[in-house]
């Protein structure tokens, strides 16, 4: 599946590594736009909309799905090896990508989410989200007051308020269907042949107060990255790059200068 992108990238150019950007559920391409837009000054990037997600296609859910679009989409653009950071659903797509095709990922960099079960526990969504009666015209504000009743977490609100397509005749802008379908999926982890395992550079970045990686999670993390180094951001949550934007993107750029030479087999 060819997946919907924001490229950028210098105007001359670069012999750096690219960098592909994934998002976390729900999110989009733009989510990581200030990310994006650091790195573009000085290497080709592309931040992604994945499947069911954006302005992407729609279809089933599972991560070495979701990572062949990736890679599809990669060499669609002519990007044969990258850098690929990816923030939850994102990181977990971009852990398979590595693990399945790791000649395609220069090195990896993953955000508050663990290779495991796990994730998204605090999102707290109603089911029957999918079959939700808008009205025949919204906006903003009425989005918000027809998701509040549903939705008590303004955070998660707000995501959810991305996703919404307003003006005449609204609706969900996403594959909501498959996206929920999907969700034992999205929290689960595949079950992967003994000899997986990614040996290029390897960071984890975690929020100090996000439950999402463990002491429980090592193991796991060096069987499948034997060469990882976890770093944690003080008084961030599960949205690193949000909370805490600046200490986000000096660990971004110094491990993509670190591993600019790196190769994997």
């Amino acid at each position: 599946m060819l997946l919907n992108v924001i490229e950028r990238g210098p105007d001359a150019p670069s012999t750096l590594p690219p960098v592909v950007l994934l998002h976390g559920l729900f999110g989009r391409a733009r989510n990581l736009g200030f990310v994006q837009r650091k790195l573009a000054a000085t290497r080709q990037t592309l931040a992604m909309d994945l499947r069911n997600h954006g302005n992407s296609p729609h279809g089933p859910m599972s991560y070495p799905a979701m990572a062949e679009d990736v890679l599809e989409t990669m060499h669609h653009y002519g990007m044969q090896k990258a850098m690929v950071l990816g923030h939850s659903m994102g990181g977990k797509t971009a852990m398979m990508l590595s693990l399945i095709h790791p000649q395609a990922v220069q090195s990896l960099l993953v955000v508050d989410i663990a290779p495991g079960q796990g994730g998204f526990a605090r999102m707290d969504l109603p089911p029957g989200l999918d079959k939700l009666a808008f009205p025949p015209h919204l906006d903003l504000r009425s989005a918000d007051e027809l998701l509040r009743p549903l939705i008590a977490n303004d955070a998660v609100r707000q995501l959810m308020i991305q996703n919404i397509r307003m003006g005449d005749n609204p609706g969900w802008a996403i594959g909501m269907h498959d996206i929920l379908a999907g969700m034992p999926a999205m929290m689960g982890w595949p079950t992967l042949p003994a000899s997986a395992q990614y040996s290029g550079p390897t960071l984890f970045i975690r929020g100090e107060t996000s439950p999402y990686i463990q002491p429980t999670n090592y193991p796991q993390m060096r069987h499948l990255f034997p060469h990882y180094r976890l770093e944690t951001i003080n008084g961030a949550g599960h949205w690193v790059h949000a909370d805490a934007p600046r200490r986000f993107m000096e660990l971004v750029e110094e491990f993509a200068t670190q591993t600019e030479n790196a190769t994997t087999t």
